[in-house]
């Protein structure tokens, strides 16, 4: 994911698509910016994770893991020593964290009440997308330079298994009733689906019409996929058979997927200031419902059950400035602005 990051990305404008009663037949209204919650500090961020029983957001962030109390809004923790952070998965009723830290090729093991580090361990190459898998109780670390996933026994934090995946692995999803796991291979345009028993590889599914999915998220009641795809679809898939159902377009630099099973709502965030949603209208049926508009850059996001809240991370950047090298005027990464991290809150409205 954090490839996204480099990407500079033009402010799209958007409206609703579809017609508004739609809209608000789906969702209490039109979603709108509720409030941004001020983090600050520098560097970038990946995944974004809720923890609805703890009523806690974890965001990734430079080194560190922020920890919000999302019905006070506010930052109330961090967990450091998270070097090269993606994300974290959430193992609520085992009272832990496991952090994917990229540069180390390790995930941290954490206290969910402390927020203390209880151990590390060790992965494939780059780890990134993680899951729990609540019927095993076993983590999924989906390794990106790795082409692996490497399974860890969530109670007693030992590696189980290690799963080759023959392709570049991006965000997971798990269907505990199915026995299944699934994830992106985005460089093949293709979803594996892994047998949570056997840790073995049993399909390798095509998305097409979509392209290259970084973004999942998983209808665990219809047994449906949401793939967030590079070239500008979002697509809904079996996750018995494979089969495409339906595809949606959405924003560019799409990063992040997230599916609300209380109001069948299927959201896509991309890096151009946009967020899709969608309503699920039957399990095989995918209709756009509002095209919301974010900031730039603000590619990842999760949702909260509970309040149907969805949280994205933004911050302010600096003009590109041209090269004054003689390089033929290529622009430079825009710099962020120092202390401007933030967390989006967009919900429902009246």
């Amino acid at each position: 994911m954090i490839k996204h990051f480099s990407l500079l990305f033009s402010i799209a404008t958007a409206g609703l698509l579809g017609a508004g009663a739609a809209a608000t037949s789906h969702a209490a209204g039109a979603y709108k910016l509720l409030k941004e919650i001020p983090v600050g500090g520098e560097g970038g961020w990946d995944y974004l994770s809720v923890d609805e029983a703890g009523r806690r957001l974890y965001v990734s962030h430079a080194t560190k893991v922020v920890v919000i109390d999302i019905d006070q809004e506010k930052v109330v923790g961090e967990i450091g020593d998270t070097q090269g952070v993606h994300g974290m998965a959430v193992a609520a009723d085992l009272g832990r964290g496991f952090v994917t830290d990229g540069r180390e090729s390790k995930v941290s093991v954490v206290d969910l009440k402390t927020l203390q580090t209880l151990s590390k361990v060790d992965t494939g190459q780059n780890p990134d997308g993680m899951l729990y898998e609540p019927a095993t109780h076993e983590v999924y670390i989906f390794n990106g330079r790795g082409q692996s996933a490497t399974v860890i026994d969530g109670k007693s934090s030992k590696v189980v298994a290690t799963i080759a995946l023959e392709g570049k692995p991006e965000f997971g999803a798990a269907d505990p009733k199915a026995g299944r796991v699934y994830d992106n291979l985005e460089d093949k345009s293709t979803v594996v689906a892994i047998d949570a028993k056997t840790h073995q590889v049993v399909n390798r599914w095509p998305i097409a019409p979509g392209e290259e999915a970084s973004g999942m998220a998983i209808d665990v009641k219809h047994h449906r996929l949401f793939l967030g795809c590079g070239n500008q679809k979002m697509v809904m898939m079996d996750d018995g058979t494979g089969k495409v159902l339906a595809s949606v377009p959405i924003g560019s630099g799409v990063d992040a997927n997230a599916f609300d099973a209380g109001t069948q709502l299927a959201f896509a965030s991309c890096g151009d200031g946009t967020v899709t949603i969608a309503h699920e209208d039957s399990p095989d049926t995918l209709t756009v419902v509002q095209t919301l508009q974010t900031e730039p850059r603000a590619r990842t996001m999760t949702v909260d059950p509970k309040t149907h809240k969805i949280y994205l991370a933004s911050a302010k950047f600096e003009a590109a400035a041209a090269d004054a090298s003689g390089g033929g005027g290529k622009r430079q990464r825009p710099r962020m602005v120092p202390d401007t991290f933030k967390i989006l809150v967009y919900g429902p409205g009246e």
